[in-house]
C-alpha cells in the first residue's frame, strides 16, 4: 500500500502547521530549510475517527472534571484492547490514566522506590529511564545490549543483581535500536525478576508500530506471577500521533498499586489529573482508528526498508534493519573516526551543512552504549525522507550541492 497510500502521501504533510506547532527538536525549533529526522513524531495529520471523537465532545459544550485515575469509559477500552491485542490480564479498576507515557515512567519509579534502591535498565535505551529512576532516588545498573545480535546475555544481568535491586526496567519495542524482544528473551528477564523478587516496568510505548505480525509479546502476558510484579507503560504519541495530548496509561498489577499511582502523583488531591478531552481521543484511537493504524504501520513499513537500504549505502555507515518503532539507528563509528569527531559533533556538522537535523547516540540521549550512532525518524512522507536521504549522502560523498527549498520540494510533490 504505502508509499502510494493517500493517508500519507506526499501532500499529507502540512509543513505550514508543522513549523507552527512541531516542538521538541522538530520543525518549530529548527531553522528554515533544515529537515528535521529527530523527535520520533509523525508529520502525518491524526486520523479523522479520532478528530470527530474529540469534536464531537467539544460541541456538546461541558469541559468538566474527569476522575483521579482516568475516565471509566478510558480505563474499560484500555482494559478490553490490550487484553485483546496483547493478552495483557488487568481490570479497570488498575488502570492509571498518566499525562503521557514519560509521566507514567516516573510515578511508577516514584511509587516503587526508595532512595539507594537500584535499577537494572538496558545499554543503550531512552534516557526516560535513567531519568525516572534518578529522580526517585535510585540508582540505575546497566546491562549492555550486543552490539551485533542486540540480543540479552542473562547471566550478565544476573550478575548484576544485589541486595539493593528492586526492579528490573524492559523497552519494548526498544528505543533506538528497533529491536522486538522474542517471547523467549523475555521469559528469561521475568523469571529472573521472579527470583530475585524484582518488579517490572515494561515500557511499550512503541508496541502498536510492529513489523511483523503477532511478533510483539507483552512480559504482563506470560503467566500470574509475572503479571503480578509488572507495571506495563502504554502511550499515543507513536501508534496515533498524539504527542500533543500527553496521554500515557499503566496498567497496574492491582488496584492497590494504581491507588499508589494516584497517592504518588497527588491524583487523589486534585493536583495531578489527565485532560478528560485527551482521553476521549486516546479512547476513540483504540475503539475506532485500526485501520488508519494498519496502513501507517504499511507507510512505515515501507520507509523503513527504503531508508536501511539507502543508508547502507553510504560511505561509513552500518545499518541494521529494526523490528519495530519507526526509527533507525545507524552506527557511524568508522565515518567519525575519518572525521575525528564524535556522534555529537557529527549530528551537529551535518544540520549545519547538510540541513539535516538528526539525533546522535550520545550518553546523554541513550547511554554509553549508543555511543557511534545517529538516529533517524522515518515518520515523515517518503519525498522528504528522499530528500534528507539525498543530502545526508551528498554530504558525506563530500559533493557540492545546494539543499532544495523544502517549500519547493512541497509544492512540487503537491503538483
Amino acid at each position: 500500500m504505502s508509499p502510494h497510500d493517500p493517508l500519507f502521501a506526499d501532500d499529507r504533510v502540512d509543513l505550514e502547521v508543522l513549523r507552527q506547532r512541531a516542538h521538541n527538536y522538530r520543525w518549530a525549533e529548527v531553522e528554515p530549510g533544515v529537515i528535521p529526522l529527530t523527535a520520533a513524531d509523525s508529520d502525518f495529520p491524526i486520523a479523522d475517527e479520532i478528530r470527530t471523537a474529540m469534536v464531537d465532545y467539544v460541541e456538546s459544550g461541558y469541559l468538566s472534571y474527569g476522575t483521579d485515575r482516568g475516565l471509566p469509559s478510558f480505563r474499560a477500552t484500555v482494559v478490553d484492547t490490550l487484553a485483546r491485542r496483547r493478552q495483557i490480564p488487568c481490570s479497570a479498576d488498575a488502570v492509571f490514566a498518566t499525562n503521557s507515557a514519560a509521566s507514567a515512567m516516573f510515578l511508577v519509579a516514584k511509587s516503587l522506590l526508595q532512595p539507594g534502591d537500584e535499577v537494572l535498565i538496558a545499554d543503550p535505551v531512552d534516557f526516560l529511564f535513567e531519568r525516572s529512576v534518578v529522580a526517585a532516588g535510585g540508582v540505575v545498573r546497566r546491562f549492555a545490549l550486543d552490539p551485533e545480535t542486540l540480543t540479552v546475555d542473562l547471566r550478565e544481568v544476573e550478575a548484576l543483581v544485589g541486595p539493593r535491586t528492586r526492579m528490573i526496567a524492559i523497552c519494548n519495542p526498544h528505543n533506538p535500536t528497533g529491536r522486538v524482544w522474542t517471547r523467549e528473551e523475555l521469559a528469561g528477564l521475568a523469571e529472573l525478576a521472579v527470583r530475585h523478587d524484582l518488579e517490572i516496568l515494561s515500557d511499550e510505548v512503541w508496541s502498536d508500530i510492529v513489523f511483523e505480525e503477532g511478533a510483539m509479546v507483552s512480559v504482563a502476558s506470560l503467566g500470574p506471577a509475572i503479571a503480578a510484579r509488572t507495571h506495563t507503560v502504554y502511550g499515543f504519541s507513536k501508534g496515533y500521533g498524539l504527542a500533543g495530548l500527553r496521554l500515557g496509561v499503566v496498567l497496574c498489577p492491582s488496584p492497590e498499586a494504581a491507588s499508589r499511582l494516584a497517592s504518588v502523583s497527588h491524583a487523589d488531591a486534585t493536583a495531578y489529573g489527565v485532560s478528560t478531552l485527551s482521553q476521549i481521543a486516546g479512547a476513540a484511537a483504540l475503539s475506532r482508528a485500526d485501520a488508519w493504524q494498519r496502513r501507517f504501520v504499511a507507510h512505515l513499513r515501507a520507509q523503513r526498508d527504503f531508508a536501511v537500504d539507502r543508508l547502507n549505502t553510504m560511505p561509513g555507515l552500518r545499518c541494521k534493519r529494526p523490528e519495530g518503532t519507526f526509527v533507525v539507528f545507524p552506527e557511524v563509528t568508522s565515518l567519525c573516526r575519518d572525521l575525528d569527531i564524535d556522534e555529537a559533533a557529527l549530528a551537529e556538522r551535518i544540520q549545519r551543512e547538510a540541513e539535516v537535523a538528526l539525533v546522535p547516540g550520545s550518553p546523554a540521549f541513550f547511554g554509553p552504549g549508543a555511543a557511534g550512532h545517529l538516529r533517524l525518524s522515518l515518520a515523515t512522507s517518503r519525498a522528504l525522507l528522499t530528500e534528507a536521504l539525498d543530502r545526508l549522502e551528498a554530504w558525506i560523498r563530500g559533493e557540492q550541492r545546494s539543499p532544495r527549498e523544502i517549500e519547493e520540494l512541497c509544492r512540487e510533490s503537491a503538483a
